[in-house]
Parts: structure tokens; sequence; C-alpha cells
């Protein structure tokens, strides 16, 4: 079953440039989508598409078959995003008062936004730090906490934009192994990354963009072949014969 259907998705910003052109695209529910692409392919601006961060210029985006337009609080609970710069979306003076940002935004009790906060700092390790500075915590504590944020909210699909931008081996290790857990607890992941090495072993689809359109489509083994002629790094492995295995291994 899907839980993403895009329809002729077309935008353009305000100086005439073109973002997306015409995509049309569906992920089903449960799935591990990988999206990549050169610099301005339009991979933020689509993922901005699926919870109604960017109004569309033509097409339309459905989650489980109703248009993120007509339902933007539906939509923003429904796909939770990550972005790339953590110090971004932290708001609270605590670990937790910035946790249960989102949960207070949609008006929930206090004791379901209690219990959803807790165990999404549980989730991702952080639940001992609940009384601390958001902004004493490392980088990757931070991205954590910025998905613990995300998971309050119980979203169904959960986006993350460069989660592994300006991180070391340990905090990209941390990272990706939420990511794999979350996957495996039955939510939709869809990643945007510059460098594939660290996430592919992980997908079971490549999708890659090019000024705005699809480019490539498919199993990440067969699209990955395809990845340099479109501006995405090819990872090592898969330059020598290889495949490419999991960082957590």
């Amino acid at each position: 079953m899907n839980i993403i259907e895009i329809s002729g998705l077309s935008h353009s910003y305000a100086d005439g440039h073109i973002g997306l052109q015409q995509i049309n695209l569906t992920i089903a529910r449960g799935s591990f989508v990988v999206l990549a692409g050169a610099n301005g392919a339009g991979k933020s601006t689509l993922l901005k598409h699926l919870n109604g961060l960017l109004k569309p210029l033509a097409g339309t985006v459905r989650l489980n078959g109703v248009p993120v337009e007509d339902d933007l609080l539906r939509a923003r609970r429904m796909v939770g995003m990550v972005f790339q710069d953590a110090d971004s979306q932290i708001v609270g003076e605590t670990v937790y008062d910035d946790a249960a940002f989102g949960p207070e935004n949609l008006n929930w009790p206090r004791e379901k936004i209690t219990e959803s906060v807790a165990a999404a700092l549980d989730l991702v390790g952080l639940e001992a730090m609940a009384e601390r500075s958001p902004h004493l915590l490392s980088g990757g504590e931070k991205r954590r906490l910025a998905i613990a944020g995300v998971l309050a909210m119980q979203p169904e699909v959960i986006v993350l934009d460069e989660p592994f931008a300006n991180l070391d081996y340990d905090g990209v290790r941390q990272i990706l192994a939420q990511i794999v857990a979350l996957h495996k607890a039955g939510t939709t992941i869809i990643v945007c990354v510059h460098d594939l090495e660290k996430v592919l072993a992980h997908a079971d689809r490549l999708i890659i963009l090019q000024e705005g359109r699809i480019a490539a489509d498919g199993p990440p083994h067969q699209v990955v072949l395809e990845a340099e002629a479109y501006g995405v790094r090819l990872p090592a492995a898969v330059r020598l014969g290889g495949v490419v295995e999991s960082w957590l291994r």
C-alpha cells in the first residue's frame, strides 16, 4: 500500500528558478528510500512538499489518499522532518522541553505528551539527559534530539535531510542505528544524502534527481551503477566491483 502518492508535482521559486518538474512518484508504506542527486537537483525542495512546507506550482502530494493542502496539521504529524542543521530545530531550554515542542503544538493532553516524549527520548538514548540544555549536546546528540522531537509526534513517515552531515564516525553510526531501528519498527524512512556509502546497504529503493526530475529509480544495487552519470559519487566498494556493506557491522 502506498503511503505517499505524488502526481504532476512542479515547483518554482520567486526568482523564477525551477525546483521540480512534473514529479510522479509513489512510496510504499514501510519502505526505506534513499534520495540522491547533485547540489541543486531538487532533493530538499521535493522533501518540503511532503508536509506542506512548500506549496506546489502544480500537482498534488497525497498522504494515505488525502492531499497535503487539505489538512496541513495532519500532514505535519504524519510526516516528520529532520533537517541537516540540528541547531535550527532546537527550541527548548531543556532536552525534554525541546522534544515536547511538537506534541504541545498539536494540543495533546499533558499525560499523552509526557508518555510520548519519554518514549522518544528513551528510543534515541537521551532519557538520562532530559534536563540538560540542548546547546551542551554534541553534534550527534543534537541530531538524535531532533529525531526524538519528530518521534514524539508519532509520525508514520520520517524524512531525514543529510542526517550524517558534519558527524564523526561514531556519530554517523549512532544516527544510522537509530534510522535502521525505526525502519525495522515499521516506520517509512526517506533519507536524502550526498554520500551513498553510509546508508545504501539498508535501503530498498534508490531515487536519483537531476534538474528537478527523476533521473533514475529502482533497487539500490542497480540504480547505484548510474549514480556518477547524474553527479552522485559512486561508493568505493561499487567502484571496486563489490557491494556496499553496512557501517553497523
